[in-house]
């Protein structure tokens, strides 16, 4: 099978993905980057090889050692479950079956793109054998994992000293926000780190899905919720998307609307302190509904919403950002650097002590200022965001 690949594959640029849980994708950030980097994919004379992990494959039900997908030649990878470790372990073994593949084929300069700084300790070596073969080390630093609260201070610690490392050794780092390249290029001056900055995308079609639409009725309904009647946040439970601020000032703003949260809700210590803390539960219109993986319901959620709360604040561009800049008419964002980057002027902005407030201002809009803000927000994704653009970009970069 290997050989049929490498005939047709003979004078192509060679680019090995490594870092995310594989395509098709499953999950999100990094794995629908891979995804539509190879479903947009414009320059044949480009081939893509991208490490896999092997159940993140096996949901797909495919259990060859290597397949194809999107064009690009897929490799699965085995790593036994050692807890946070393995993470660390995957894109060792991934980034080293990557570079035996690149000798296989005879690759001219190729280039191994490392999604995430994980591996720094190790990067030293790697980067000598990379070199060995001609090739070249991309990285992209992602967000600022090291200030993530969901990690224990040594953790923490590793993030940072790890990110060191690979910052050090990269040929090119690729940021994803320009607030990130200009971190990269403040603390690690020393390094002389060379960087380009190439923003994440997201889709730009509307919903499928119609407002008569029995599964569009049945979830309206069961959730006790109406169109335009909701305030909405999606994202992960974790304490850095500033769940609790965002409650609190609801709870302190004089909406008649809902707060509906679309998040993989736990019952653990962050829950419970966040019960304690904002008494939630004894305000009705706040309304934890789970996760939806149906994406074109999830669409049609998000288009159909008041209002839009973004209360991330560590770092990168934020994919759920992106699709509610495109999606919802209003977006109320936290007021930090790497929001502002993204919205510009296509957002109202709150600081943590002032959301109620601005909640309070948004429901003062006409229908005319906020159909300009949507309009505004809609063209900003249009002319920076769109995967058509962050693919061609990724291009002119792999071909030099």
């Amino acid at each position: 099978m290997r050989l049929r690949f490498l005939d047709r594959r003979k004078m192509k640029k060679s680019v090995y993905i490594i870092g995310s849980k594989g395509i098709p994708a499953k999950y999100g950030g990094f794995e629908t980057f891979v995804e539509k980097l190879t479903e947009y994919q414009q320059d044949s004379s480009i081939q893509y090889y991208v490490a896999c992990m092997r159940e993140n494959s096996a949901k797909s039900g495919i259990t060859d050692d290597q397949f194809e997908y999107n064009g690009a030649v897929c490799f699965n990878i085995d790593v036994p479950n050692i807890g946070p470790a393995r993470a660390i372990a995957y894109d060792i073994v991934a980034v080293n079956k990557a570079i035996e593949l690149a000798k296989e084929n005879k690759d001219e300069a190729p280039i191994f793109y490392i999604l995430a700084c994980r591996i720094g300790p190790f990067i030293s070596k790697i980067k000598k054998k990379i070199q060995d073969i001609g090739g070249t080390l991309l990285v992209n630093p992602d967000g600022h994992e090291w200030l993530r609260a969901k990690w224990s201070l040594p953790v923490r610690k590793y993030w940072k000293y790890s990110e060191k490392f690979m910052v050090k050794h990269a040929d090119l780092l690729v940021c994803d926000s320009k607030n990130i390249e200009k971190y990269i290029q403040k603390d690690y001056k020393q390094y002389h780190p060379k960087t380009t900055y190439i923003a994440y995308g997201t889709d730009t079609t509307p919903s499928s899905l119609k407002t008569e639409d029995a599964k569009v009725r049945d979830w309206y309904q069961e959730k006790g919720v109406s169109e335009n009647g909701y305030y909405l946040v999606v994202g992960r439970f974790v304490p850095e998307n500033n769940y609790e601020v965002m409650i609190r000032e609801f709870i302190k703003s004089k909406s008649k609307k809902d707060f509906v949260l679309i998040t993989n809700v736990e019952q653990n210590k962050f829950y419970d302190q966040l019960l304690q803390d904002t008494g939630f539960d004894k305000d009705p219109r706040v309304k934890f509904v789970g996760t939806v993986y149906d994406q074109e319901l999830l669409k049609y959620i998000r288009e159909n919403a008041f209002a839009y709360f973004h209360g991330h604040e560590v770092g990168g561009t934020n994919p759920s950002l992106l699709e509610a800049l495109e999606s919802t008419k209003l977006n109320l964002l936290l007021d930090v650097g790497f929001n502002r980057e993204v919205g510009e002027d296509g957002a109202l902005y709150w600081n943590k002590d002032q959301l109620s407030s601005i909640i309070d201002q948004a429901e003062r809009l006409d229908k005319q200022s906020i159909e300009a803000f949507n309009k505004k927000s809609s063209k900003r994704i249009a002319q920076a965001f769109t995967w058509d653009k962050i693919v061609t970009d990724y291009e002119k970069v792999f071909k030099g």
